[in-house]
């Protein structure tokens, strides 16, 4: 476990002068015990993510921890600066102005410690250190898992760290820098993001083999709509279904919404109802003959993915050899899949 002083000094002048009526009773006596003042990253990562996300359960599904355990942390470093730094009064989660001047340093320590690595690394021009990319469970599971193998092969020294979320939380971790990458559907609007294509997909029906659609070989979205729908909750797949439905004036029977794709294919397979899906999510089903892939015959729904990340990063060598790399390989059935 990495450990660091935490700029002690020039922080608890600034958190007594910030807040003097605030002042802990201990601080005279913590005074004396500046040097020994320290925190493990893995603390300052905790607490970054309640106060970025203002929920403690959100932090610790991100941070793939229980909620105790992350109360725990959080409570640990109040006791260590001698300070309240989060508010969880009124059912709410909120920085104090102690929490707020604690999340400045916090964010500038946890942002120099990854520059020092790369630093280092970039010295030995030889990629290492971590690289963290947000992608779906689909994305996941599908499409990124030889994108992952090929550059472990190929840089064993660089840590792979995956933070599953959804669309609209991807992005948000590309901004804020709790990512490296993100692996998302296009479009992708945001001016401050480069986008690099990296596969190309298209949405399909799904039905259990002894389905009616599944005899057909193609279908309208009005002949999917007639059977109860298993839809994502939320989601470019989600938004683009209820545009069709409303262009053409369909009133569709949704029986489940899901949050995962995985659990999606599975109560189709059970026959509980038609479902939608990219492609490349569902041929390991098609080839064990578990569900079937129908074409929509009046509508293309894209799915395309990108790679996107800050214009303004600084990317590492390790960052520079993932892009090559996810371009080689996905880039290729990108081009394959234009022809075709």
């Amino acid at each position: 476990m990495y450990r660091t002083t935490f700029c002690v000094r020039e922080f608890e002048s600034r958190l007594i002068a910030s807040s003097p009526a605030r002042r802990p009773s201990c601080y005279n006596s913590h005074a004396s015990e500046l040097s020994n003042f320290s925190m493990d990253f893995d603390q300052l990562e905790t607490f970054l993510e309640v106060a970025r996300l203002n929920s403690f359960s959100r932090a610790a599904e991100r941070r793939f921890r229980t909620q105790p355990a992350i109360s725990s942390q959080i409570r640990s470093l109040e006791e260590e600066v001698g300070a309240k730094l989060l508010d969880r009064s009124g059912g709410k989660v909120s920085a104090t102005a102690s929490g707020k001047l604690f999340q400045k340093f916090a964010e500038q320590t946890v942002a120099s410690r990854k520059a020092m690595l790369t630093a280092i690394a970039e010295t030995e021009r030889v990629p290492r250190g971590e690289i963290v990319v947000g992608a779906n469970e689909g994305t996941c599971l599908h499409i990124l898992p030889e994108v992952f193998a090929e550059f472990k092969k190929q840089h064993p020294s660089v840590s792979v760290n995956i933070k599953r979320a959804d669309y609209a939380k991807i992005l948000e971790s590309v901004v804020d820098n709790s990512v490296d990458f993100g692996v998302v559907s296009l479009p992708v609007t945001d001016t401050r993001l480069s986008v690099v294509l990296i596969h190309r997909d298209e949405l399909v029906i799904i039905a259990p083999p002894q389905h009616p659609l599944a005899k057909m070989k193609s279908a309208t979205i009005a002949q999917a709509a007639k059977f109860p729908l298993i839809v994502p909750k939320i989601g470019h797949t989600r938004d683009a279904l209820e545009n069709l439905f409303y262009e053409r004036k369909l009133k569709p029977r949704y029986t489940m919404e899901l949050d995962s794709s995985e659990l999606l294919k599975r109560f189709v397979a059970a026959d509980a109802g038609v479902g939608f899906i990219a492609r490349s999510n569902v041929l390991e089903d098609m080839r064990a003959n578990a569900l079937v892939a129908i074409p929509i015959s009046d509508a293309t729904v894209r799915r395309d993915l990108a790679l996107v990340f800050r214009k303004d990063k600084a990317l590492s060598r390790a960052a520079l050899a993932f892009i090559d790399i996810a371009v080689k390989i996905k880039g290729a059935d990108a081009m394959a899949s234009a022809k075709a």
